[in-house]
């Protein structure tokens, strides 16, 4: 319910200026007495559906035309090992010198991500017998591409004014590929990192604390069991559906003379103070296709030969085989404690901090681990 302030003196409506808190004061220093307040119905933050054919601007062209190089199979197989050789000391972490200063983990951190790809489901159970669904993600190869210092970040379109000089841009890659598939402006984005082309990027919000280096590897060690993540992902694109698949709503009777209309929404406009078609209206349209995020899911259980994540629940958004941005939650209640702070991986993970090697599987402690016997029977006294 919002109001619409309306001064009218004679026949002459005049202009007044109001505040947050409803006090009036007009232009033209009138009495309170000669103002008329119309309470008026509408709705003043309308959702719009925008679905974007074209890359934004200040995108780079990723892809590039393919063209016949005329190469028979031994020549196509010599260049791949030139670009395997090119990049093969760069797989696990390019590094030319160690990494950047390393601050500990306190309150108000914010690490980057990963991005995974979202295998599909599997039942686990607790100690107790109960079943649960669990969503598995697969860190695929992925290395840190750039940062962006919150100075630099203030100056981008997309920096938010509230956010100030708190955050940076932490830009991930996964999933290396050929280089002769992307545009050469693409290709060069990789250049300071040294790693190859990736076939999916995004970028994170990180503090400077977290930053970390370009060509730095990230695998599912960048988290632990037991730890709280949010996973964002685009869900399925279903195209132009009805109102009864995109509302659920119930459409028009379907006997007694009713003539193609079973699955029309039925009266739009209405009439009265509130007649015509308001914006928001519950209308058939594009379904689907948008960036949704699951907040506070825990992390049950990590592979760390095939960098697996089995995160609890299943709404994690996106289809089998897409790539999900996976980060430590924003949820306040799932927050790190105090005694788990020193044990976060800052920046993230890295191979010579681990005296001992990591085992292949790691499981929270309530969850029932496979190679454990599923039943214990004591031996009876004879």
């Amino acid at each position: 319910m919002a109001s619409r302030t309306v001064l009218t003196l004679g026949a002459r409506p005049l202009g007044l200026s109001h505040n947050l808190c409803g006090n009036l004061t007009t232009l033209t220093g009138l009495e309170w007495s000669s103002v008329c307040v119309q309470q008026v119905r509408y709705r003043r933050f309308p959702k719009f559906v925008v679905r974007p054919t074209t890359r934004r601007p200040w995108h780079v062209r990723k892809w590039t035309e393919k063209k016949d190089e005329f190469l028979d199979k031994s020549n196509e197989q010599f260049v791949r090992e030139v670009i395997a050789d090119k990049y093969a000391k760069t797989s696990s972490s390019p590094l030319k010198d160690g990494p950047w200063e390393r601050n500990p983990y306190l309150r108000g951190t914010r690490r980057s991500g990963v991005l995974a790809l979202k295998l599909g489901t599997l039942i686990h159970w607790k100690k107790d017998g109960t079943p649960f669904t669990v969503t598995v993600l697969q860190v695929l190869d992925n290395h840190v591409i750039n940062y962006v210092p919150p100075e630099v970040y203030a100056t981008y379109p997309s920096h938010c004014p509230h956010q100030g000089l708190r955050f940076g841009l932490q830009v991930v890659g996964s999933l290396s590929c050929d280089p002769r598939q992307f545009s050469k402006p693409y290709n060069n984005l990789f250049v300071k990192a040294g790693v190859p082309p990736k076939r999916w990027l995004t970028r994170f919000l990180v503090t400077p604390d977290a930053a970390i280096q370009p060509g730095t590897a990230l695998n599912v060690n960048h988290f632990k069991v037991g730890d709280y993540v949010d996973t964002q992902g685009r869900t399925r694109d279903y195209g132009f559906q009805g109102v009864i698949k995109r509302w659920g709503m119930k459409g028009m009777p379907k006997s007694h003379g009713t003539t193609k209309s079973e699955r029309k929404m039925g009266a739009t406009g209405g009439g009265g103070d509130k007649d015509g078609i308001w914006k928001g209206k519950r209308m058939p349209g594009m379904m689907g296709n948008y960036l949704r995020t699951m907040y506070g899911l825990q992390i049950c259980r990590i592979n760390t030969r095939y960098n697996l994540l089995y995160v609890a629940g299943v709404g994690v958004p996106g289809l089998p085989h897409t790539f999900i941005r996976v980060s430590d939650t924003v949820l306040p209640r799932k927050q790190r404690t105090e005694d788990q702070m020193s044990s976060v991986a800052m920046p993230t993970w890295f191979e010579e901090d681990e005296e001992d090697p990591l085992p292949e599987e790691m499981f929270v402690d309530d969850v029932f681990q496979f190679t454990e016997p599923s039943l214990e029977l004591e031996a009876e006294e004879s």
